[in-house]
């Protein structure tokens, strides 16, 4: 049976250019839309309170218990209510930038994705999982919020960035299309 492994690396990277992507594209919205309560729950209502948590348990998870070196210190707030609508966009994105440039930085050294990470630190009997599982969790929390993110933009009548992996991916060179053929090109998220 063939496995095929997608590599941590290569989709961090694409996260982090589609966070950049989404980080640029709320500048440009009104802050009331930012902080527009939008959801109905017990610790998140708005863009913001979203965006302010993905960073937040990137840096529990990577910097926090896999490296123990969290920098949510450098940014005080309550990350269990975050009320981020209290705090500019610009640094919200400031706290996501460090925690994004931290963890490519620790990919880039490879570190051994088989180690294994305790997932409470000051507990012997700990469940573990490996520095990959860990990632994994991590990455794909970002694309779950991320997806809430783009519904709450629909919702607010704009139309979001289109973030899917294959706009981000390096596309494998293709023969040229015989003559006469027009090229194919892809079809944006929203064209579905």
């Amino acid at each position: 049976m063939l496995r095929v492994a997608m590599n941590v690396r290569e989709y961090y990277a694409y996260l982090s250019a589609a966070r950049e992507q989404l980080w640029n594209f709320l500048r440009a919205l009104p802050s009331s839309d930012l902080d527009q309560h939008l959801i109905d729950g017990d610790r998140f209502h708005n863009i913001k309170d979203l965006l302010l948590h993905v960073t937040d348990v990137e840096d529990h998870w990577v910097h926090g218990i896999a490296l123990g070196d969290s920098v949510a210190g450098r940014y005080p707030h309550d990350w269990i209510q975050p009320r981020a609508e209290q705090y500019d966009l610009g640094w919200i994105i400031d706290y996501g930038r460090e925690v994004g440039d931290l963890t490519r930085s620790f990919l880039e050294g490879e570190p051994d994705l088989d180690r294994e990470i305790k997932l409470v630190q000051d507990d012997p009997a700990s469940d573990t999982v490996t520095l990959d599982q860990l990632m994994w969790n991590v990455m794909t929390h970002e694309v779950r919020h991320t997806a809430q993110i783009v519904l709450l933009i629909r919702q607010l009548g704009h139309t979001p960035p289109w973030l899917d992996y294959l706009r981000f991916a390096r596309p494998h060179t293709a023969a040229p299309a015989p003559a006469g053929e027009p090229e194919p090109e892809l079809i944006a998220d929203d064209e579905f």
